[in-house]
């Protein structure tokens, strides 16, 4: 599975309003991200329709998360986004390839749609982010922070 562009974009404004414990805006998401702003804003808008995100206006204004991230989960994200996303046109489609009715192939891959849209249904915005703790940006942390220990060398003494 590949996710489209826009859907790692929602997933990780999502993301970031739940580290939040206030509302942020469209700047503040591309920004952290160093992603396109006028990307985020055409995301935040679709988030904003299905309900995912609740734009307030004026003073005070911004973004912040349509309902509790307990109850968001990265599956209905994901569906929302992608739709129905098929890893060959056979399984969701009949009568689209000559071996079809005797194929054990298709059988196979709709199992692994099922699994996975079963795990990303299991998965909550709440379990990857704690809602409140904000994350860390990465230019923020050390060059060693970011490597951890440097391994062994081996070789030549």
């Amino acid at each position: 599975m590949r996710l489209a562009l826009h859907t790692d974009y929602a997933l990780r404004t999502l993301i970031y309003l739940t580290g939040r414990p206030q509302r942020s805006t469209i700047d503040e998401v591309a920004e952290f991200y160093r992603i396109s702003a006028h990307h985020v804003a055409k995301v935040v808008n679709q988030l904003a329709r299905m309900g995912f995100v609740r734009s307030v206006r004026g003073v005070g204004g911004g973004m912040e998360l349509g309902r509790p991230a307990e109850e968001i989960t990265v599956g209905q994200v994901v569906l929302a986004f992608e739709g129905n996303m098929h890893l060959l046109e056979c399984v969701g489609t009949e009568n689209v390839c000559v071996i079809q009715p005797n194929c054990g192939l298709r059988g196979v891959l709709a199992e692994a749609e099922r699994l996975q849209r079963e795990y990303l249904e299991g998965i909550r915005l709440s379990d990857i982010v704690r809602p409140g703790k904000q994350l860390v940006e990465l230019k923020k942390l050390s060059d060693k922070q970011l490597r951890g220990p440097l391994p062994e060398r081996r070789g030549k003494s």
